[in-house]
């Protein structure tokens, strides 16, 4: 075992079965590290970036009306933000890793986050406006060409599977450090189950890409709505997952 592997594994406690669970998962990280703080400050931000009233607080009735046009908009944002969040989260709860490779590829998830919500606000923005005939978010502008509307749609799905790719990443960080970490089998099978759920949406997003760069514009709502296909195949995902675990030994 490599020098690092024996650091992370000399921090885990001598007995892990001691440690609390979560779905029956040994939870190797429960204190809040300083990662995970940075990660949490970024989301906050990102949040914050997200606001109904992007200028001023509404100061009359009609200013206030308006900015609640943007509420579904608000709402449908921070649901996805709130997806990665959790994946980065529970990365953090089932392994406890800080190490160069984990920092590295977290700070990547910071940059992308902050860049990812540009085109998510505008997006859902546009989705919900169609939606409802205009009366609530945000149309895209009348002059927007056809280049730019391929543009946001592509910087969109860029970033999707960026930030996807990098949470399937300290998964995939976790399971080649499975042996210093100590995984039972069961742990295993719920890490794989993690490296194909994150798949997932790095794959929609990628035909999303591919959509945006060669349907026609009419068409180009697709490149969108695409994504719900993930509403669906993550559920049946974990289908197959728990039916997996249910034959393995179940713990306290």
């Amino acid at each position: 075992m490599k020098e690092r592997h024996q650091e992370i594994g000399s921090a885990l406690p001598a007995n892990l079965d001691a440690l609390p669970r979560l779905r029956g998962f040994r939870l190797r990280g429960l204190e809040m590290t300083r990662l995970e703080t940075f990660i949490d400050a970024a989301f906050a931000f990102a949040i914050s970036m997200l606001v109904i009233a992007a200028q001023q607080i509404p100061d009359n009735i009609q200013a206030l009306l308006e900015a609640f046009k943007n509420v579904p908009t608000f709402v449908c944002s921070i649901a996805v933000l709130g997806i990665f969040w959790r994946g980065h989260w529970l990365w953090s709860r089932r392994y406890g890793l800080e190490d160069g490779g984990s920092i590295l590829i977290s700070w990547a998830m910071i940059v992308t986050i902050l860049i990812l919500i540009y085109p998510l606000k505008a997006i859902f923005g546009a989705m919900w406006n169609m939606l409802s005939n205009g009366r609530v978010g945000q149309p895209f502008s009348l002059h927007t060409t056809e280049a730019q509307a391929r543009a946001l749609f592509a910087i969109y799905a860029v970033g999707t599977i960026a930030i996807s790719a990098e949470i399937l990443l300290l998964n995939l960080r976790a399971w080649r450090l499975r042996e210093a970490l100590r995984l039972d089998d069961r742990e295993r099978l719920m890490t794989r189950g993690e490296l194909v759920g994150w798949s997932i949406p790095v794959s929609v997003a990628t035909v999303s890409l591919v959509l945006a760069l060669t349907l026609p514009i009419e068409k180009i709502s697709w490149s969108g709505w695409v994504y719900f296909s993930i509403a669906l195949l993550v559920p049946l995902r974990r289908f197959f997952d728990k039916r997996a675990l249910k034959t393995m030994p179940q713990h306290a």
